[in-house]
């Protein structure tokens, strides 16, 4: 270690020696930008603290760029962004920010009194007793910053296209404007390559609530409705508000290569997780009950009825849908191990530990196993598409119990006491829902670590994928890596954040990636990084106010689109779910008349719920109300033949014995007579039907 340490030191001496010499040897442009330029030239990787020499031979202090990072990229079309530096002199209150383009451009010089960072909006919907309000972190309090002008920016991105311009920071005493204190430098980039489409992302509260073991609710119920979608384009300051206020969660989402459709997971009443919304992208959208698929009716030849989707994708052409399910007889506390924390930072732990992968037809209304991908000795997770929709790539681990007897629960992510899996990649040919062998993908397999999250580069060539020592989704330690689409050496990607690096999508161009990380705030933000034609990324770039500074940003994912190809969306399935919520909890408190008003909602919002007749039947004939209880109880059949057959015909029954009794009361033998007969077809031995009915019948016969 210390020969290491060693080598280090000596490295940096060289490089800041080489530096002085240069500026030594360089004509003399005594210029801010001039020398900075100079020292870039000598040193392109010199850190942003490196010492500047002056004329007279001493050394400024060092201020250290924290924001962009050196060799930065960013899209031509991004607003503008906050740079930070920490200034190590003791005083400067003014600073120069002098730009210098090694196109030839003349240099930009511009003032700024560096003004603190400052936490941003505060959603006050979203602040408990169970999270914290966001704070500075040292380093981010010791900061200064400077947003450039509209103007200034323009003008810096155009002449930094694909040429480095550098940034250099000079810190000055107040009333000293004539010799600097502090300096230091970022090289930074434009690339030629647009995003070229917005982002689509949930935007949420992290509000934990401390849940039963086993139960996916993260969020308690009463702050699902603070839940929201958003759609940023990068060329603007802000976001857009898609769509909020549900009282149901909904969650992974992907859409159709052309950004025409969109699948989204989605709870329904009782959060019931076996819901699918498919619906076509438009302006102003709404997700009807229609649009809806439940995995457990889809009729299915050859599985079990599915429980639970999870980590749904549309393929690249919209018609397919290829997702994780469990079947009936696996229970979900022995599919998932689910640990809701009371701590924000990583408010729960979630993977899969059984499950096969199956697809659905739109085309047909059918749903299959993946043959290859169904072998429940394995999970089988995280299934995305290739472009062209020829092939598959997925998670997969041994499966197994999500705990074993008597095993302690974590209590923070990452803790030696979760349940320990770590996933590989596999490849497997879609084939026309055929399937084929599953191949491990050298390079995100079989490497001591936890292989998850793959998504594959809309030209094919690459995979980049989230690696961490256990699990998947939000783990702490979560980096991103890319390796060749048929496997191959798989490489860290610069972008990296100190902390948790996750949800990445590709931009339509493959040139960009967005995904999500917590390394400037436990709530959650969202960051880009270029990708060039060898696969490799440049330092992540920060989207600024994606959301308020105390909600997260998670699963944004880049949408074929135009800027505005999206601007509302409304939800009215989601709506007959939280009348069914509604419904229900009435009806165990035993308040019956209030229950079967809210019922009706129901049906009135979704006239095909079947629950929501048999329900409303089971209410009625409680109540004593056989014949009206007959009519809802065999309109439910109707819709859902599985349903429970026995309570339709006590009802149908209780009905016939109603209408028997009535026509008896009023002398109508003829009535009486068709209703007694229906009555013994179903129960023979009812003598005093028998006896009513045979003195119906000799009045009947006297006549």
């Amino acid at each position: 270690m210390r020969q290491m340490e060693a080598q280090i030191l000596c490295v940096s001496i060289v490089a800041a020696a080489t530096a002085v010499l240069v500026w030594i040897a360089a004509p003399r442009d005594t210029s801010v930008a001039g020398m900075v330029f100079a020292q870039s030239q000598a040193n392109p990787a010199a850190g942003d603290s490196s010492p500047f020499p002056t004329e007279n031979g001493t050394k400024l202090a060092a201020i250290s760029v924290d924001y962009p990072e050196q060799g930065s990229i960013f899209p031509p079309e991004i607003s503008r962004p906050t740079f930070l530096w920490r200034d190590a002199s003791i005083g400067a209150s003014i600073w120069t920010i002098d730009v210098a383009f090694t196109d030839g451009s003349t240099e930009i010089h511009t003032k700024s009194g560096g003004e603190r960072l400052r936490i941003g909006e505060i959603d006050r919907r979203c602040v408990s007793a169970s999270n914290e309000l966001p704070k500075l972190t040292p380093d981010q309090a010791a900061a200064h910053t400077w947003i450039p002008d509209t103007a200034t920016w323009e003008a810096i991105k155009l002449h930094s296209k694909e040429h480095p311009a550098i940034v250099s920071i000079s810190g000055f005493l107040s009333g000293h404007s004539d010799q600097p204190v502090s300096r230091g430098m970022v090289t930074i980039e434009t690339s030629k390559d647009p995003v070229g489409a917005p982002i689509f992302y949930r935007d949420v509260p992290l509000i934990p609530s401390k849940t039963q073991k086993g139960v996916i609710q993260p969020l308690a119920k009463q702050d699902l409705p603070l839940l929201a979608w958003r759609l940023r384009n990068i060329a603007e300051p802000n976001s857009r508000l898609l769509l909020t206020g549900m009282h149901t969660c909904a969650n992974c989402h992907s859409f159709s290569a052309d950004g025409k459709t969109l699948g989204m997971d989605l709870d329904g009443p009782s959060n019931d997780k076996g819901l699918y919304a498919l619906t076509s992208v438009k302006p102003e959208m709404s997700i009807r009950n229609q649009d809806v698929i439940s995995w457990s009716s889809i009729k299915d030849r050859t599985a079990s009825p599915s429980r639970i989707g999870f980590m749904s994708q549309v393929s690249p052409d919209g018609r397919y849908v290829v997702t994780m399910l469990r079947d009936k007889k696996a229970e979900l506390p022995s599919s998932y191990f689910v640990v809701n924390f009371t701590d924000y930072r990583f408010l729960q732990v979630f993977y899969p530990t059984r499950g096969t992968l199956d697809w659905y037809d739109r085309a047909t209304g059918e749903k299959q196993p993946l043959p290859g991908a169904d072998d429940p000795q394995y999970v089988h997770t995280d299934a995305v598409w290739s472009p062209d929709g020829k092939y598959v790539v997925f998670a997969r681990a041994t499966a197994r119990d999500p705990s074993s007897g008597g095993q302690k629960l974590p209590d923070h992510a990452n803790s030696p006491d979760e349940t320990r899996i770590q996933y590989d990649l596999y490849r497997i040919p879609f084939n026309d829902g055929k399937g084929g062998d599953a191949v491990p993908i050298e390079g995100a397999s079989h490497n001591g670590m936890s292989n998850s999250f793959p998504k594959v580069s809309p030209d094919g060539r690459w995979i980049v994928f989230v690696k961490a020592r256990n699990a998947l989704l939000m783990r702490p330690d979560s980096e991103l890596y890319i390796v060749p689409a048929e496997g191959g050496v798989a490489r860290r990607l610069r972008c990296n954040t100190p902390l948790m690096n996750s949800w990445h999508s590709f931009s339509p161009n493959g040139r960009w990636l967005v995904f999500s990380s917590k390394s400037r705030s436990p709530y959650t933000q969202m960051f880009l990084t270029h990708l060039d034609a060898q696969g490799d990324a440049s330092p992540a770039i920060l989207i600024d106010n994606a959301t308020a500074a105390n909600r997260a940003v998670n699963i944004p994912e880049f949408v074929n689109i135009a800027p505005d190809g999206i601007v509302k969306i409304d939800v009215p399935a989601a709506e007959s779910y939280r009348f069914i919520d509604e419904a229900s909890e009435l009806t165990a408190k035993g308040q019956m008349d209030a229950a079967i008003e809210v019922w009706k909602k129901v049906l009135e919002l979704d006239p095909g719920n079947a629950k929501a007749y048999i329900y409303t039947g089971e209410i009625l004939l409680w109540q004593g109300n056989a014949s009206e209880a007959a009519r809802y109880l065999q309109r439910g059949h109707e819709i859902d033949p599985d349903s429970s057959q026995t309570e339709i015909d006590v009802g149908i029954e209780l009905s016939l014995r109603e209408q028997f009794n009535s026509a008896i009361a009023t002398s109508d033998c003829r009535s009486a007579a068709s209703y007694g007969k229906e009555i013994l077809a179903v129960v023979p031995d009812d003598t005093e039907i028998s006896k009513a009915l045979a003195r119906c019948e000799a009045k009947l016969n006297s006549r």
